[in-house]
């Protein structure tokens, strides 16, 4: 755990006491800061006494006598309206900072790399960090993704902090500007967070907050919030700017073509590796995530060839477009991941005969992005409290059978692909929306489908182990 010495013996409320606020507690606690931490969930509140962290309702002292407040990202800052305690600090003039502050304040000798982007970041994030450990660089991994950032380990210069950022963290960190800054690209999302795009953007951009040459900026173009941010830093020319796209060419960026990753940072053009090699970086999306990492870890000093070779033995991650299982020649792939329709739509894009199970609780925005990639949906089966939006949504466009819940959905998903015995079939997990109806969190929910499908009666293949088995991406062939 991070010592957070500059601020011992200073007066530090904390408030949203989930897995970062608590994280954050007890490091403050152990670094000798008078805490005075609060969450208005009870069971929040029991967790952190018994890890020991004092408890003050924040809603009945004495503001003025505190310095900061360190705010849970889970927490509304400014939209619809501010928390009360959020209105209670900022009364008082008290600095309202989150866990990411407090390191970057007690780490100043570190490098730091960010991630942020709609969707991707996690993937991203977790192929920048496997580059940099198997090339022998000292780097620690966290923020968004997994574990909070208090919970790393210290690093000395030459060490680097590799962040997945959320616009929520963005605007609780004040301090940071990054070495290596990364947006992927923005979709609409969180709309219940911001009064409007304009202003979810703004967040967003803030991971290019203060940075001049030659710390870097990597920029994805695949989208036309992010590509015009790219054009804005480029025509600015305060830092290093780098565009990544996983479909075209760009200038003076990393790109992939038709699966084929390119180097053209120094103008060359120059072929890295054939990304359709790696079977868990599958589409488009991840090949800008490929390219990406690629370029980060480049312009961190890690040799191209190494870059390549570590890419090359990326192993994914769970969650996100998991392949589980082949089960009696029917593939199962766990992208719990996809909360929201556009990250939805990148998995439909990578199979040809998908029953797709998909639904939660659904987001503003609905299945729109989804859309241009209904035709490789045999079936549709909406589950959870968006499953009648859904359905509506889905009827006439593609065949649909409410199920309701995961485990019927598996159930008649997989009876019907069993059915049809359609070439390269793929039961697909991929909701489109949160998991807060039915479960704790998407980890929970992907836990529960990995669980039940391991369950399943059948002939089981493990698909990295069955080269060539398991239904493969559409990858470069495609149009979208």
């Amino acid at each position: 755990m991070i010592d957070v010495f500059p601020f011992a013996t200073l007066p530090i409320a904390v408030f949203g006491l989930g897995l970062s606020g608590l994280s954050a507690a007890k490091a403050l606690v152990k670094s000798d800061a008078e805490v005075s931490a609060w969450d208005d969930d009870e069971a929040a509140r029991q967790r952190a006494a018994d890890e020991g962290v004092p408890l003050v309702d924040l809603n009945a002292i004495d503001w003025k006598e505190h310095t900061s407040l360190v705010l849970s990202p889970g927490v509304p800052l400014h939209h619809p309206e501010p928390h009360e305690i959020v209105k209670l600090a900022e009364a008082a003039n008290v600095e309202i900072i989150g866990d990411a502050e407090l390191l970057v304040r007690a780490q100043r000798a570190a490098a730091y790399i960010g991630i942020t982007g709609t969707n991707g970041k996690s993937t991203a994030t977790a192929l920048i960090g496997h580059i940099m450990h198997v090339s022998g660089r000292e780097a620690e991994i966290g923020g968004n993704l997994g574990i909070p950032a208090l919970e790393l380990e210290p690093l000395e210069q030459g060490g680097t902090y590799v962040l997945e950022m959320s616009s929520f963290q963005l605007e609780l960190t004040r301090s940071i500007t990054f070495d290596v800054a990364v947006l992927l690209n923005i979709s609409p999302d969180h709309q219940d967070r911001y009064a409007g795009m304009d202003d979810y953007i703004a967040a967003k951009k803030m991971i290019f907050h203060r940075q001049t040459t030659p710390r870097t900026a990597v920029v994805g173009v695949d989208d036309d919030f992010s590509r015009a941010i790219y054009e804005e830093l480029k025509a600015a020319a305060e830092q290093v700017v780098i565009g990544v796209s996983g479909t075209e060419r760009v200038h003076g960026g990393v790109y992939a073509t038709g699966g084929v990753l390119v180097d053209d940072i120094e103008g060359q053009e120059a072929p890295i590796m054939d990304l359709r090699e790696n079977p868990s970086l599958p589409g488009r999306h991840n090949w800008q995530n490929a390219a990406a990492a690629y370029a980060v870890t480049k312009s961190a000093g890690v040799a191209p060839h190494a870059v390549m070779a570590c890419i090359q033995s990326y192993p994914g991650l769970v969650h996100r477009q998991e392949p589980v299982a082949l089960v009696d020649g029917i593939g199962y792939v766990n992208d719990s991941k996809a909360t929201n329709a556009a990250a939805a739509a990148r998995a439909l894009a990578c199979y040809d005969a998908i029953y797709w199970i998909c639904g939660g609780r659904p987001k503003e925005g609905g299945l729109k992005a989804v859309e241009p990639y209904l035709g490789n949906v045999r079936h549709a089966f909406p589950i959870g409290e968006a499953a009648m939006e859904f359905s509506q949504f889905l009827d006439g466009r593609v065949s649909v059978t409410v199920s309701g819940d995961l485990k019927t959905a598996l159930s008649d998903a997989r009876k019907l692909a069993k059915k049809e015995k359609a070439e390269g079939a793929v039961v697909l997990l991929s909701p489109a929306a949160a998991s807060f109806d039915q479960f704790d969190d998407f980890e929970a929910r992907g836990d529960a489908f990995r669980d039940m499908v391991e369950r399943l009666p059948g002939k089981h293949l493990d698909p990295s182990e069955e080269s060539g088995i398991f239904p493969g991406t559409r990858g470069g062939e495609e149009e979208g």
